[in-house]
């Protein structure tokens, strides 16, 4: 991070700014980088983009920030953005900067303090209802994308990632997919989606409740189901290398199981559920891709933190747990 060239962006493009300048990577992405930024009084996030090559419309900071300023007014809770920086000059790279928003991010399950696992889990549950109950088009998001076919084109994206990235041969992953592109049910409706809506992607308030919620750079027009699938995968202990902590819902038996959660949205969204075992298969399809690329990234000497490791061999076992879904 070049902190002359961001403190003098940030005195021409960022209000109450106050003329020094700290930045601190913040641990725990295996995405996009964050850092949090701070003149001494004010407290801002920044995000940019990952070193090295990138998989085409991955990493989009620009429009992730382009959602966050849509939901602004909506009641989704989401951090308050202050400036979109496309112009690689600044720092080598776009991105983008939001408000920081205090509150508790539930990424490692060895170091959670005493709260109602239970209601937090409820308010996950809720806010991503409330996200889906969203008309796009109100929002100023309805030519964000193309809503129909969605399913389709999420299988086709993610096997093209696949390609682009894979350091192996795995012919299980090619069996999940041709398993997936068979199976693939009516789509349960459009809305706006996040894209990878799980715990260490929200932050809590005080009251156990969602203060925001982060990390938008996948979110789409498309099948909320796919939020939902995604989000029971990140309830299982199997992902835990992936995320590179101790996983959240297995070391604290207040949470409730995956199946509570798939039948708290059912009643609060009124949708149904019958295909759900699709939706969770394309989740462990997807995060098995998503893995085999920050595997590739850390082979290559890309990964910027630590926790790495176990990443790759994780990818085997994310496919085998899809496929044990649609046997």
């Amino acid at each position: 991070m070049n902190a002359d060239a961001l403190r003098r962006f940030f005195e021409r493009e960022v209000p109450g700014f106050g003329g020094e300048l700290s930045v601190e990577l913040i641990h725990g992405g295996r995405s996009n980088l964050t850092y949090a930024v701070t003149d001494g009084t004010h407290r801002w996030v920044l995000r940019r983009p990952p070193p090295g090559p990138l998989t085409p419309t991955a990493h989009d900071v620009g429009r992730e920030f382009r959602v966050m300023a849509a939901l602004g007014p909506t009641g989704v809770p989401v951090p308050r953005t202050v400036v979109s920086c496309a112009d690689p000059s600044v720092l080598g790279t776009p991105f983008t900067v939001v408000s920081h928003v205090d509150g508790l991010v539930l990424r490692d399950g060895a170091a959670l303090p005493d709260i109602d696992f239970r209601r937090c889990a409820s308010a996950l549950v809720d806010e991503l209802v409330k996200l889906h109950a969203l008309d796009p088009a109100e929002i100023g998001l309805g030519a964000f994308g193309r809503p129909e076919g969605f399913l389709g084109r999420q299988l086709r994206r993610w096997r093209g990632q696949w390609d682009r990235v894979a350091t192996r041969e795995l012919s299980t992953l090619d069996e999940l997919h041709d398993r997936l592109a068979k199976a693939v049910p009516p789509e349960s409706g459009a809305a706006l989606v996040h894209g990878d809506y799980r715990w260490d992607n929200t932050i809590l308030g005080p009251d156990a409740g969602i203060a925001a919620t982060v990390d938008w750079e996948m979110a789409a027009l498309g099948d909320p189901l796919t939020d939902l699938g995604l989000l029971l995968v990140y309830w299982d202990p199997r992902v835990a290398p992936v995320l590179g902590v101790r996983h959240v819902p297995t070391a604290h038996p207040g949470f409730p199981a995956a199946a509570d959660l798939a039948a708290q949205y059912a009643t609060r969204s009124g949708r149904d559920l019958t295909d759900l075992a699709f939706y969770q298969a394309l989740g462990w399809f997807k995060l098995a891709v998503i893995a085999e690329g920050i595997h590739a990234r850390h082979r290559a000497g890309h990964s910027v933190g630590d926790g790495y490791d176990g990443v790759g061999p994780a990818v085997p076992r994310l496919v085998e747990a899809g496929l044990d879904l649609l046997t």
